[in-house]
């Protein structure tokens, strides 16, 4: 069980990328996916989450109408297209499986609490000119 993220990279303040990842072992269209960035020196937080049934996308808060969450069930691969980057935007972005609260904050999961818990290595995006 697996997840593989890769897109990352350097771009200008404005510029856009388009993050991927890549399941194996286990298929996306039976769990909700999403992704997770951390900056430097800060703490992770829950960036998007996309549902598995009715594929409903979340967001946090400061990316949205930026950030755009999808899913290919087909290809067993989560993207996350984002626009109009900010250097707020500079981290480590993991996907990974999530769930999201109430109020749709995407949440991470625990294995602890029953969940399929699996998390890609993170692939670096820098927004900086």
């Amino acid at each position: 069980v697996q997840l593989q993220a890769s897109g990352g990279g350097l771009v200008q303040p404005g510029g856009s990328l388009r993050l991927s990842c890549l399941a194996s072992g286990f298929r996306l269209e039976n769990f909700a996916i999403g992704w997770f960035r951390q900056a430097p020196g800060k703490e992770r937080e829950g960036v998007s989450c996309i549902s598995a049934s009715l594929g409903t996308a979340y967001y946090r808060d400061s990316v949205k109408g930026r950030f755009t969450i999808s899913k290919d069930n087909a290809a067993n691969s989560v993207y996350l297209q984002m626009n109009n980057l900010k250097p707020e935007d500079t981290a480590v972005y993991y996907c990974a499986t999530c769930t999201y609260s109430n109020e749709g904050v995407p949440t991470a999961v625990s294995a602890d609490e029953g969940y399929l818990e699996v998390w890609g290595q993170g692939t670096l995006v820098t927004v900086s000119s």
